[in-house]
């Protein structure tokens, strides 16, 4: 008995190291450490207070996104519109508010044209079978379209009597602790928590291993994409909102290009982009290495336009890495 019992647990044991070896985000968090390692050594301002805090908090706005981002990957599906789904729930809160409302109204304002905006899309996918590349590519012109539209194309930087509760939502901190950071930590574990403990979140994976068996077995799959993809507008809208809040601004080019940094990061931190594999801790570690290399180029004299080549080259070596595990 106790023999077995020890080969139990032995047997557990090495399941457990197995797995973490073959986590893409395991391996992504220690190149991560250990560019922060070798950038603490290499500058004196890596590793300030400062630097540090900016990082956390610029790193959200990426990461808040990549999350629901990370849903719609592992059905399967893909989003490109959520840069522009970000511009247009900005925009949607800052002129609520600069015509008078209050803050909770241009919040409500914001988040009703996220879910609008993110249930059109699902319906497109799930229910009349548009390609998710198509519908949302054109999404990602339509909604930034809209922002300009809405706005006359000028700059927002008043937000009337709530203007200073905006800004302290956004560009605030609780005990030292940005308040972006908070919010992102928390819809992690909310994420987190779905996919790995929830129904909805077991269907999601069902329906980005095999679509036709998760169908068969009982899985509402429009349904669920529809969920999806409306949850991944809302994540883009709650990004923008804060965002709107940290720059005390809005632009018709905010959030332009982010769809490809989001997808970036989501890929980088183990998303399959043929659906069935990705977490809510991956899209974080990706973010957050996406914005340690955005950082470090500037602290090491680094031309900015490099910032495209090593990222891209962090979705290579991620996807190969990907590639090699599975072969193997």
């Amino acid at each position: 008995m106790a023999a077995s019992l020890e080969q139990t647990i032995e047997q557990k044991q090495h399941n457990w190291f197995s797995l973490l070896l073959n986590s893409q985000a395991f391996w992504v968090t220690i190149a991560m450490l250990l560019a922060c390692i070798f950038l603490s050594y290499s500058t004196d301002a890596f590793a300030t207070s400062k630097n540090l805090y900016n990082i956390t908090r610029n790193v959200t706005f990426t990461a808040i996104i990549a999350l629901g981002t990370t849903m719609v990957i592992i059905t399967g599906g893909i989003d490109l519109s959520v840069g522009s789904v970000l511009c247009l729930c900005s925009m949607v809160l800052a002129v609520t508010m600069h015509a008078g409302f209050g803050i909770y109204t241009g919040i409500a304002a914001a988040v009703l044209t996220a879910l609008v905006v993110g249930a059109f899309n699902g319906i497109l996918v799930a229910y009349l079978d548009f390609p998710p590349f198509v519908v949302t590519l054109g999404m990602l012109s339509v909604a930034r379209s809209l922002a300009m539209v809405l706005s006359n194309n000028t700059v927002v930087f008043e937000f009337g009597p709530d203007h200073d509760k905006l800004l302290a939502l956004g560009g605030g901190s609780t005990f030292g602790i940005a308040n972006p950071v908070i919010y992102m930590v928390v819809l992690a574990l909310l994420t987190g928590f779905v996919l790995r403990w929830t129904r909805f979140g077991r269907y999601l994976y069902a329906i980005g291993g095999n679509e036709q068996a998760a169908t068969l077995t009982g899985v509402p799959v429009r349904r669920i994409k529809v969920a999806v993809y409306m949850i991944s507008a809302l994540s883009a809208g709650i990004a923008g909102i804060v965002q709107t809040g940290w720059l005390g601004a809005v632009t018709t080019n905010i959030g332009a290009g982010m769809e490809l940094q989001v997808i970036a990061a989501a890929v980088i931190g183990g998303a399959n982009l043929a659906g069935g594999v990705g977490t809510a801790y991956g899209a974080l570690v990706g973010s957050a290495l996406i914005e340690v290399i955005r950082n470090s180029l500037g602290l090491l004299g680094i031309n900015a336009f490099w910032q495209g080549t090593f990222i891209g080259s962090c979705i290579i070596i991620a996807v190969a890495f990907d590639r090699m595990r599975r072969t193997r």
